[in-house]
């Protein structure tokens, strides 16, 4: 899917029907004759296009002619069929040409969204090297957001996981450590990226784009120790809790196991009064209540050598 859009004289953008000169092209995986037809009439190498489609693409910044292709990687989530949320990562590619900026990836983003519905500030479709550092400080901020969901999420597993025998909270601590790797890597790969921006003389800078880039340095280095920091604290919560659904089902078994030997008591009194054989009491008008009074006093003994010794 190819769209194209243009910000107007109000700084509004708004979707044009054909490629012109200061405009900006989406690309949703197009298809081949899509890529063919942007490439041929921009003239940008096809390999641009096809680099930023393959969801294994490293983040690179490379320059060809006067052309510049920016790969990174952008946060999305998805759900399981059990509707837990996945945090994974994939590749977008801005290029930027003479005429437009371009950008391509496999997925619709919420990124370029905000874009489309004009809730960025200051955007300008022909202010190519600006439109680029806004997007990477807008994913930069989404990888901020998805990070503290993810910790928001781990902290509901903790308070439901004080009380569980169920692996059903580990599992969402291993699939939420899987998404902190996914970021963490894409984060790392980001920030040489970002580096060689900051050095390197592909894209023409004012003072003001210089700030824009070192605020998503910022902005990507404190995504980076969020990762982190989040990721070792989740490692160690997985050790520590797999051993607490252990003890809490042995603490089951245990209140389990006592109560069985308490209830046993009756039972055997009552086998034993049950025998076709000459028994205490038998002649007894009380010999029932004698009986009932003797097991529940072996019961009650035993409950209560059970609760000072904290069986249950």
């Amino acid at each position: 899917m190819i769209e194209v859009f243009k910000t107007n004289e109000y700084g509004r953008i708004e979707p044009i029907p054909e490629i012109t000169k200061g405009c900006w092209i989406n690309m949703i995986s197009p298809s081949d004759e899509e890529i063919s037809k942007v490439s041929g009439r921009l003239n940008i190498p096809v390999d641009f296009f096809r680099d930023a489609l393959d969801d294994e693409e490293r983040s690179r910044i490379e320059k060809e002619d006067n052309n510049v292709l920016i790969i990174v990687d952008f946060p999305y989530v998805t759900r399981d069929d059990t509707g837990l949320p996945i945090y994974e990562t994939i590749p977008i590619g801005m290029i930027i040409c003479e005429e437009c900026f371009i950008t391509v990836s496999l997925k619709e983003t919420p990124i370029l969204s905000d874009f489309k519905n004009n809730k960025i500030k200051g955007f300008f479709t022909n202010k190519k090297t600006r439109f680029a550092l806004q997007i990477l400080f807008i994913i930069s901020s989404y990888y901020l957001r998805y990070l503290k969901q993810i910790n928001k999420k781990t902290d509901e597993a903790e308070r439901e996981l004080h009380q569980s025998m169920k692996n059903k909270e580990l599992y969402t601590f291993l699939s939420l450590e899987k998404s902190l790797v996914y970021f963490t890597t894409s984060l790392k790969s980001n920030k040489i990226v970002l580096e060689k921006m900051l050095r390197l003389n592909h894209l023409k800078m004012y003072e003001e784009d210089k700030d824009l880039l070192e605020d998503v340095i910022i902005e990507n280095t404190q995504a980076i120790e969020m990762a982190d920091t989040y990721s070792s604290i989740l490692s160690g919560m997985m050790d520590a809790f797999a051993s607490i659904i252990s003890n809490n089902l042995n603490a089951v078994m245990k209140f389990l196991t006592s109560i069985t030997i308490i209830l046993s008591f009756p039972t055997m009194v009552a086998s034993f009064y049950g025998m076709n054989v000459a028994l205490p009491f038998e002649k007894s008008p009380h010999a029932f209540l004698i009986t009932m009074c003797f097991a529940v006093s072996l019961s009650a003994i035993t409950t209560l050598i059970f609760w000072k010794k904290k069986y249950f």
